[in-house]
This record gives structure tokens, sequence and C-alpha cells, in this order.
């Protein structure tokens, strides 16, 4: 082989080289995400980098390349980080999975950030703690005690609201 041809074949190997490690270091990962209720669909997109959920055990992270997973979710904030913009949403039971990047949230009932009125909220949670003092006259314990986990929720993420809606993630 000539000298020429020598040069011709190293540049052009390692040419290929160089652009192949180019195109995977920008094909970064990223997560497809569902949030549905038996309702409607709050939330579908795609380029998602991070995804953080009420767990039934604590708060789960879910970042691309997570191994498969399916787990209980408890009511609390499920946040969803895309483009440096964070979207906040309640969630109130339910269930996750994870698979091959895709996030499916089903949850027993979900509400966005500019759903949530506080003051309603908070008088909610009210009637449920004086219905909670007197238990003996209580039916159902149970729904009582969700009615009041679930009003206090929607206090504590609904006062965030204005500052963290749409926000740059950080």
């Amino acid at each position: 082989m000539s000298a020429l041809a020598n040069r011709y074949e190293e540049e052009t190997s390692s040419s290929a080289t160089d652009v192949i490690a180019n195109q995977e270091s920008t094909n970064v990962a990223t997560l497809t995400v569902e949030v549905i209720t038996g309702e409607r669909s709050l939330f579908s997109e795609s380029g998602v980098e991070m995804v953080s959920a009420p767990g039934a055990d604590g708060t789960l992270g879910i970042l691309p390349n997570h191994a498969a997973l399916i787990s209980l979710l408890d009511a609390g904030e499920l946040i969803i980080k895309k483009s440096g913009r964070e979207d906040r949403m309640v969630v109130f039971g339910g269930f996750i999975e994870v698979l091959n990047n895709k996030v499916i949230v089903l949850a027993d009932s979900a509400e966005r950030l500019d759903e949530i009125d506080v003051e309603r909220a908070e008088r909610a949670r009210e009637r449920a703690a004086d219905t909670l003092k007197n238990r003996s006259a209580i039916t159902n314990v149970a729904a009582e005690e969700a009615a009041l986990k679930r009003a206090a929720v929607r206090v504590r993420v609904g006062k965030r609201r204005s500052s963290h809606r749409a926000t740059p993630a950080g």
C-alpha cells in the first residue's frame, strides 16, 4: 500500500471513530413519562430528565436507564424535570412502573398544582381533624384519616405552588 493510501486509511478510520463518539455523547438518554388517572391523562411527554415520586416506602428518584420497577404510590408530590423546568402535581395512591426509560404513573387520583384550591383544602383539613377528634362517633375512621391526609398534602404542596410552578430546575 502506498504512503498516501495508508494516510487516507488512518484519517478516514479515525474520523469515523470520532463521529461515532460524538454521536454517542450527544445521545443522552431521557425518559418518556405518562401520568394517568381513571378519569384523565395529566401528563404525557418525552425528553424528561428526572421523576421524583412519593413511593409507599419513601421518595423514588427515577433517572434515565433506571432498573425496571413497579411500586405502590403514597399521597404526595410528583415532580417531573424537563428542559430546565419542573412540572409538579399531587398524586393520591396508585402505582408507578419504570421499564426501558418509560415511566407510567397510574394514580388513584391526581391534580396539577394550578387545580389546588389551598383555602378549600385548609377547610377540608380542619373538618377532617375535627371529625377525628370524636372517633367514637365515626363509622369509617380510615376514610376520615385518608381525607385528612389528602387535604394536608394539598395544603402543603399548594402553598409552594407560586414559587415552584414550571420553574427552572435547580
